[in-house]
């Protein structure tokens, strides 16, 4: 039976997720919540309206200070559906559950294939060190747009590298377990760029047993989404912007090349959700974690 998606929220994210979910044969219906009025996709701005729509699955894409509010909506006027709320889960922590519906979050990274392929080889293996690197230059995210503008650059609306880069936070636990110890935080604001949120991130501590640093950015000009992990019989590398795995074992060097289209890992994503195989996903309970790990982080720093 085809299914019917409300999506909330139409910025680049919504239309994206609508975007990729328009080219599903399971879908039959597409509806935004949405203000907005010149785009290709049924809309409405009335909650009756998507009472009545009764949607199987929600994906709430609204800016992440709207998030709780609009989940709030969801559990208040909905049942037992699917939902799925980008990440980050919100803007600031807030001890919460919510039970009419099954939640997950957005960590999309979840499904990139080097990070899979990372994920199965070092299972059952002890890694004593990880290292995770993520930089860019925030005015290239939106060509279309001004990056002052944009909700990344604007504190009350959940901006800044910690919430908007929080995926390194996510697949770090995901794949060497819970972040247990917070050593060190340097949370600053360095460069020029006229925002008012920190640019740059970096972060010591541990994670079980696993010692990790993790440095963010979107300041440079040199792009980098990189992960590296140390064991005693190997080290391994990940670069998630060219889809490659190198493996160090003694003298010898393997490489690993994969395929990764543009919103590839979107569209796997959005299809295990569908079909409710929800192994990878990033569950609720997960996504508040790292909300209030960001609240310890920032107090830390």
């Amino acid at each position: 039976m085809k299914k019917k998606v409300l999506i909330i929220g139409y910025g680049s994210i919504g239309e994206r997720h609508a975007t990729i979910l328009s080219k599903l044969r399971s879908i039959s219906q597409i509806l935004i919540f949405t203000k907005r009025t010149n785009i290709k996709f049924k809309f409405t701005k009335k909650i009756e309206k998507i009472i009545s729509f009764n949607p199987d699955y929600i994906f709430v894409c609204s800016e992440t200070a709207h998030h709780f509010n609009h989940i709030k909506m969801i559990d208040k006027n909905f049942k037992n559906k699917i939902v799925l709320v980008e990440k980050p889960l919100f803007h600031k922590y807030v001890k919460i559950n919510f039970k009419n519906n099954k939640y997950f979050v957005g960590y999309n990274l979840r499904f990139h294939p080097v990070l899979k392929f990372i994920k199965e080889i070092i299972k059952k293996k002890k890694i004593f060190s990880i290292n995770v690197n993520c930089s860019s230059y925030l005015p290239d995210w939106r060509s279309k747009r001004n990056y002052k503008k944009i909700y990344s650059s604007v504190k009350k609306r959940g901006g800044g590298v910690l919430l908007d880069l929080s995926h390194e936070l996510d697949y770090l636990q995901w794949l060497v377990g819970r972040i247990t110890k917070i050593e060190s935080a340097k949370i600053v604001k360095i460069s020029k760029l006229k925002i008012n949120v920190e640019d740059s991130a970096v972060i010591t501590g541990k994670a079980n047993s696993t010692h990790f640093n993790i440095n963010m950015n979107f300041f440079s000009r040199s792009k980098e989404r990189s992960v590296v992990l140390d064991s005693d019989k190997f080290s391994i590398k990940g670069d998630l912007l060219n889809n490659k795995v190198q493996i160090f074992n003694n003298k010898k060097k393997t490489n690993f090349n994969f395929t990764n289209k543009k919103f590839s890992t979107y569209l796997h994503q959005n299809k295990n959700l569908l079909q409710k195989n929800f192994k990878n996903f990033c569950t609720f309970t997960e996504g508040l974690k790292i909300i209030k790990l960001i609240k310890d982080i920032k107090n830390a720093g």
